[in-house]
């Protein structure tokens, strides 16, 4: 449920004395003064025209006027609000000190309208009232309040410190206190850099109010309510805070708003919190909350969700725009009954001829059961495609079923109650965890964004930012093209093909097409893992993406209509279509045979960053500098899930094989577990110290391998609860500290240096026996740029040798 904020209080500002009638400005009062008077009274600005209109008064009798400001005085104050006619965003006046002089020289009292009429709903009372001192002292007593309050109520409170720190900052700079704004950042900063550094960067540039007038992000906080969600209780705490200014502040943090400054200070959090702040309580208590809520639940959300149904109304709650899609359909992509039929057939001839008694099985593995509670898409429902199969789809599919029967079968679970250190645990590691086979490439100065594994594992791919790809063979095998000057009317079959082909080629070749650094690569998947792939895509800051063949190892195709650089290419499993991800905020589908877009998938706020198919090639998913990820309709176009819980960037992406589980991970250093069906948040993990590059899952889905920046691969237990085990007590210990008798042997002193000790070791124990977390392979100097799993479950990762230097 949604609760409406406080009741915005007044700010308690000095206000002057007797009614507007009785305040006229006095005979010696320029043209200009009444002017500025005039045309506040016409706006129904009457708190800053009484003020204005007492100050021209000249009272010097005593009675003493509570602020004394001239026209001049606020026409300085009101010219850091105008803009140039010609460059909106920018400010006309470059010194507010000349102001006088150039209005004067314009010669108009319209500019002189204009200049206060471009104040917009600032208004005039708080520019006259503003004093740069209230957001200071403001936020100090909140953040005091916040870190005095309750262990329990501390995680809720926390996330509202960020908003109201940036709208404090927003508002010092457009009004103009340049000195003001950079004391409070500095001062202010540094206990929200953990979580926001990216946001609080950006805002560290904004230094003039036409900066924050034509910044995106600075105009997102402005129009758009942050959300916070609370519990029932902790909203009442808070509220009470606000209302009261007492109760849970920190012993020794201050007066609280007892005083003067302590009440403007107040009226200055209240207003950001009435305009700029939305609270979503829950009707449950603070305990009963996950931990994660906060994060799926918290921030500008009102344009990170779709309109649900083209509903005017904005969302402000991800879990019920993903309800109002209903179901999808995630099960496995049929097969057509002649090209099942083919390839039992086939099965069953090898099966004969090889004597292998295994494969009396290899049949039932072509007819799988389906998954309870999970719906599978019809033919009619997948992208247009071939009506007729070829010789090489029969051969896929018979490699497929040879190689789920000849899969390792990971069990990541067999971990969780088997000591390691044991001759069992030796064991369960070995059934729980893969082999992993490392490349790594030495002497690249000028680096490696992206390197990829074709499904046979014949071939690795990388592209490097002079512009160039690089393939290898990894069977040690010739990579031979056709040669210049074969002639196409020659070549009748296999036989004739074969006598163009070079001879002794070299195991590595070099493609060159691309005018920028190539940011991602894709293996044709067509052929699966019974052949070496036909063609290869790849996607480049020169805003193209372009198909390779590896056949002729020529450019084939370039594909335009990105208006800015492709950071993300990704076939589908069809092996016809794919899709890429831009710089230009979306997504676009192709298909291998047109050069124009088939499909654009608009809606996130910044860089689509990654993209990936579904196994069923029914669903995208891409992820997105917004912080986001989403789900979309291949062929509808449009967003059928958001995931929203990310703090930072998120760059790669990975679907479970069966089809029910996607995982997002990225610069926040977090892995997010998501649940397809129902659009949550299956679990969070961490355990990484930098950026996330690259994931995978196992076959079987039950394990996923991570790599990054940190050096290390990382193997994660999928169908584990996650987080940290509970701690054992036994007869009055935690953690084998002991009682009473042991503390008397020691002093003071050393019984909180000992304390401290036992909490360091418990948090490395909590690291080390997190249930998630099965394995960490660290590498000596290479970050982990790609991870992938054979069919058979063999774990290939690859990255880049760093030179000598610090890490």
């Amino acid at each position: 449920m949604s609760a409406a904020t406080p009741t915005a209080s007044t700010p308690d500002v000095l206000s002057p004395s007797g009614t507007l009638n009785s305040l006229e400005p006095s005979a010696g009062t320029t043209a200009t003064d009444r002017l500025v008077v005039e045309y506040l009274r016409s706006r129904g600005h009457k708190a800053g025209e009484e003020l204005l209109a007492e100050a021209l008064s000249g009272d010097d009798k005593g009675k003493g006027s509570a602020l004394t400001t001239s026209a001049d005085t606020l026409v300085q104050k009101l010219s850091v609000f105008s803009e140039k006619a010609s460059q909106p965003g920018e400010n006309a006046f470059k010194n507010s000190a000349s102001i006088i002089q150039e209005l004067a020289s314009l010669g108009s009292s319209s500019n002189i309208q204009n200049l206060i009429a471009s104040i917009g709903p600032v208004g005039a009372e708080e520019i006259l009232s503003l004093d740069p001192t209230d957001k200071q002292e403001g936020f100090r007593e909140l953040e005091s309040w916040v870190d005095g309050s309750l262990d329990m109520y501390r995680p809720e409170f926390r996330p509202i410190l960020f908003p109201i720190f940036c709208h404090f900052y927003l508002d010092l700079v457009q009004f103009g206190f340049k000195d003001a704004a950079q004391e409070f950042f500095a001062t202010f900063s540094s206990s929200l850099e953990s979580m926001h550094s990216a946001t609080l960067h950006r805002l560290s540039t904004l230094r003039l109010p036409s900066h924050v007038q034509s910044d995106e992000l600075a105009q997102r906080f402005r129009n758009e309510k942050y959300t916070i969600r609370m519990s029932r209780s902790g909203f009442g705490l808070l509220v009470g805070w606000l209302t009261d200014g007492v109760g849970g502040e920190a012993t020794g943090a201050g007066e609280g708003f007892s005083g003067e400054k302590g009440k403007r200070g107040r009226a200055a959090v209240m207003r950001v919190v009435n305009n700029h702040l939305r609270f979503d309580v829950a009707a449950v208590s603070t305990t009963a909350m996950s931990p994660t809520a906060w994060e799926e639940s918290t921030g500008l959300l009102s344009s990170l969700i779709p309109q649900a149904g083209g509903s005017a109304a904005s969302l402000n709650n991800p879990q019920a725009f993903n309800t109002s899609k209903g179901e999808l359909k995630l099960g496995p992509a049929p097969l057509s009954e002649e090209l099942r039929a083919e390839t039992e057939k086939m099965l069953r001839e090898q099966a004969m001829l090889d004597r292998d008694h295994g494969a009396q099985y290899d049949v039932q593995l072509m007819r799988p059961t389906p998954q309870a509670g999970v719906i599978s898409p019809t033919t009619a429902d997948l992208l247009p495609h071939p009506p007729m199969f070829k010789t090489m789809d029969v051969k896929r599919e018979v490699e497929k079923v040879r190689d789920a029967r000849k899969r390792i079968r990971l069990e990541p679970s067999a971990l969780s109650s088997v000591d390691v250190n044991t001759p069992q645990g030796a064991a369960a590691r070995q059934r729980a965890l893969p082999s992993i086979c490392a490349y790594t490439l030495h002497d690249i100065p000028e680096g490696v964004p992206c390197c990829t594994f074709s499904q046979d594992t014949s071939l690795m791919a990388a592209g490097f930012e002079e512009s160039y790809i690089r393939l290898w063979s990894l069977k040690g095998e010739s990579l031979n093209g056709l040669k210049s000057d074969f002639q196409l009317s020659n070549i009748r079959d296999s036989a004739s093909l074969n006598k163009v082909r070079e001879r002794g080629g070299p195991v590595t070749r070099k493609l060159i097409g691309h005018s920028g650094p190539v940011y991602s690569l894709s293996f044709d998947p067509l052929n699966g893992s019974a052949a070496p792939p036909k063609y290869l895509l790849s996607a480049s800051a020169d805003a193209t993406a372009r198909l390779w063949s590896l056949d002729t190892m020529t450019n084939v195709v370039a594909y335009r209509g990105h208006q800015n650089p492709v950071w993300d290419v990704n076939w589908s499993p069809m092996g016809i279509y794919f899709a890429t991800a831009s710089r230009d905020r979306t997504a676009r589908l192709w298909s291998t045979d047109r050069t124009s877009t088939l499909r654009v998938y608009a809606g996130h706020l910044s860089d689509v960053d990654c993209v990936r198919f579904h196994p069923n090639s029914l669903y995208l998913a891409t992820g997105s500098s917004d912080w986001t990820a989403r789900l979309w309709d291949v062929q509808k176009g449009q967003s059928v899930r958001v995931f929203i819980g990310h703090q930072g960037i998120v760059s790669t992406l990975a679907f479970s094989p069966d089809g029910r589980y996607l995982a997002t991970a990225g610069e926040d250093l977090a892995i997010n577990l998501w649940d397809l069906g129902s659009g949550r948040r299956v679990k969070k993990m961490t355990g990484h110290t930098a950026s996330i590059y690259s994931l995978a899952f196992s076959g079987e889905s039950s394990l996923l391998v991570s790599g990054g920046a940190d050096w290390t691969v990382k193997c994660w237990d999928v169908k584990s609860a996650g987080g940290l085990p509970e701690k054992p007590r036994t007869n009055g210990m935690v953690n084998g500290s002991g009682g009473r008798d042991h503390a008397k042997d020691h002093t003071q002193d050393n019984i909180e240096t000992y304390a401290a000790l036992v909490r360091l070791l418990s948090v490395l124990a909590d690291f080390k026996r997190r249930t998630d977390l099965v394995a960490s392979f660290p590498t000596k100097r290479t970050p982990i740029i790609n991870v992938h799993f054979t069919p058979r479950n063999l774990c290939m990762v690859a990255g880049p040798a760093l030179p000598l230097g610090p890490r």
